[in-house]
């Protein structure tokens, strides 16, 4: 059975990359590797864009003002 609510496409892969920029030291080899990751991972699963949580929840409540 599915859970109500999927992880979002490629969050895994973009926060090991943010995560990895916000190390110290910063290891730029480890970054690139990550970043390649990413994009692979966008490109496999035709992601157009990305969005916060928050940004989601902020448009979902300015949507429903306007009604």
């Amino acid at each position: 059975m599915k859970e109500a609510r999927a992880e979002p496409v490629c969050a895994e892969e973009a926060l090991d990359l943010l995560n990895c920029v916000a190390q110290s030291p910063y290891d730029q080899d480890k970054c690139v590797r990550l970043l390649q990751t990413l994009r692979e991972c966008v490109l496999n699963k035709k992601v157009k864009k990305f969005s916060l949580a928050d940004q989601d929840q902020q448009e979902a409540n300015s949507v429903s003002k306007k009604a």
